[in-house]
């Protein structure tokens, strides 16, 4: 039984959004790194200063209310206009130091970005970097980064920046793997199949028809191990496979298109000076790698 309203602490209401946003206080307690107690405990918080109840609790999980319902939508435009402010402060900073949040796909850090990271670090020592290594895409308008890279052919016309390269991919297989098919081309191809891939690419089909599916995996580094392991074959971004040293491409396999990559940011700081230096460096380095990108360095 709730009982009389107390002063409402505007802070618990992120726990009622984030509870309705995820679906339940377990999605919560992932997206505010708290435990799931503290979840539960701040939406009785709330509901106690709001004098209703914003949940009803249910073996499934807690589900809201239309009391719920509308504390979240409140909850929403407060943050919105909380990160509008934090974008137009943050693009008045034309200081070369303080904190700059970058996210970007954990292969792409691995590869390619970690250097460069390095070298923008030493050029500008005032800065200091968080780096998000994420697969998901963050959201740039509620601040969880600064400059997002993302691999996308439409990246959205809600964040402005540039395409920094073209990429390419092709079909790699482990150095065994090829030898075996070169020694006996009548053998089948073994393949990796991604989850969430259609299918091998039509020149596969083609060129290798007699071909087995001995893997199916749903993420690069999966695949990766399994080309290496000579599990099989499968296609991946040429800057992952050409300077991989234990797998080679296959033969009659051209260059497949993939999808590009951008170094993106809110147009609202798009022209801070950390946000403006970082992605001008990143440009001109990912400029010097093209070949690497285009498959043009194998």
């Amino acid at each position: 039984m709730i009982g009389l309203p107390m002063p409402l602490d505007w802070n618990d209401l992120r726990f009622v959004l984030e509870t309705v946003r995820q679906g339940g206080i377990s999605g919560a307690a992932r997206a505010l790194r708290v435990n799931h107690a503290t979840v539960a405990r701040r939406i009785t918080a709330a509901e106690a200063a709001m004098g209703t109840r914003l949940f009803d609790r249910h073996a499934s999980g807690y589900r809201p209310t239309e009391a719920g319902l509308e504390a979240a939508r409140s909850a929403e435009q407060m943050e919105a206009a909380s990160h509008d402010l934090g974008r137009r402060i943050g693009a008045k900073d034309q200081a070369l130091s303080g904190s700059l949040t970058i996210t970007a796909p954990q292969l792409l850090f691995e590869r390619a970005l970690a250097p460069i990271l390095r070298q923008f670090a030493d050029r500008y020592p005032a800065i200091e970097l968080k780096v998000l290594a994420a697969n998901r895409e963050l959201n740039l308008s509620r601040m969880e980064a600064d400059v997002a890279f993302r691999i996308s052919d439409t990246p959205g016309d809600t964040l402005v920046g540039r395409r920094v390269t073209a990429q390419n991919a092709t079909v790699y297989v482990g150095r065994d793997q090829a030898a075996r098919l070169r020694d006996d081309p009548a053998l089948p191809l073994d393949w990796v199949r991604f989850a969430h891939w259609p299918g091998p690419p039509e020149v596969i089909k083609q060129n290798w028809p007699n071909r087995r599916v001995r893997m199916t995996v749903d993420d690069m580094y999966a695949a990766i191990a399994a080309v290496r392991e000579n599990i099989g074959a499968t296609r991946m971004p040429c800057f992952l496979g050409d300077p991989d040293p234990l797998m080679e491409r296959l033969p009659n396999v051209p260059l497949l298109p993939y999808r590009s990559l951008w170094v993106l940011a809110h147009p609202d700081l798009a022209k801070s000076a950390k946000v403006s230096a970082f992605t001008d460096f990143a440009a001109r380095e990912f400029a010097a790698l093209r070949p690497l990108f285009e498959g043009a360095a194998a």
